[in-house]
């Protein structure tokens, strides 16, 4: 994944390759954010993934992938993409 500077920023380069976020899903981000006092990285990771998974925005599914991600203290992709393999959802 490339590294973006921060959440807003992934959010734009989302919008600018066409994927439209609605208000409230933004919202919704924002709020998984400051309830698990996530890092930006770990937001994106879960935002893409539930996004990779869901082909939409599904806020319990996102919430539930940054709670499992920081559970883990998962870092990178890499070790995101092996978790999810192993709790059969890739």
């Amino acid at each position: 994944m490339p590294k973006h500077s921060s959440l807003a920023n992934y959010l734009e380069e989302l919008w600018g390759r066409g994927f439209k976020l609605t208000n409230e899903d933004i919202r919704l981000i924002y709020f998984g954010k400051r309830f698990t006092a996530a890092h930006d990285h770990n937001i994106i990771m879960a935002l893409k993934f539930t996004l990779q998974i869901q082909r939409d925005f599904d806020f319990s599914f996102y919430l539930s992938l940054l709670e499992l991600l920081l559970e883990h203290e998962i870092t990178n992709e890499q070790q995101a993409i092996q978790l999810f393999q192993q709790k059969k959802m890739l």
